[in-house]
């Protein structure tokens, strides 16, 4: 038999679970997590994501298809985004499809080129093997593969050599 203040604790979780909705999309794995950690008993999270779910406040596949589509546009690698989706609890089914779909319109080479144009815009005035490393590490934390990166940097690379020049000349 269910206790009286049963009701109560669903109530609270559920209203947490909202307020956290209300700013932006959330996995289970993430509302979950959350809800833990407000020490809420395992019975009532459970019952609150069933609740969540059957409402539609919760779809996992949803979120990763907007968390995918988000941080396209910051630009991130597709490494990293797949990262963050298994990190989320995303399942690996999901982030596949929902990856696959995202990279048809999506050309990471473009993307990686003009975010390398515009780093290296900023470090002018230092030494091309150093502006290099570091264009290629900003390059890798975004989450963009290792061989896209290494060929966006090898066409730049005449630009690395014409940017150094000029420091020395002036």
């Amino acid at each position: 038999m269910k206790s009286k203040e049963e009701p109560q604790f669903f109530n609270k979780a559920r209203e947490y679970a909202f307020r956290l909705l209300k700013f932006r999309m959330r996995s289970k794995k993430e509302l979950y997590q959350r809800l833990k950690r407000k020490k809420f008993e395992e019975e009532t999270i459970e019952r609150v994501i069933a609740f969540l779910k059957e409402k539609e406040f919760v779809n996992d596949k949803e979120f990763a298809r907007a968390w995918v589509e988000s941080k396209l546009r910051r630009p991130l690698g597709i490494r990293r985004i797949k990262q963050e989706l298994q990190i989320k609890g995303i399942d690996k089914k999901t982030i596949e499809d929902v990856l696959a779909r995202a990279k048809k319109g999506y050309n990471e080479d473009s993307t990686v080129f003009k975010l390398a144009k515009r780093r290296l815009a900023r470090l002018k005035g230092i030494e091309p093997r150093k502006v290099k490393t570091r264009l290629y590490s900003y390059l890798l934390r975004r989450g963009f593969s290792p061989e896209v990166v290494s060929d966006v940097i090898t066409q730049i690379k005449p630009k690395l050599t014409e940017q150094s020049e000029r420091k020395f000349d002036g």
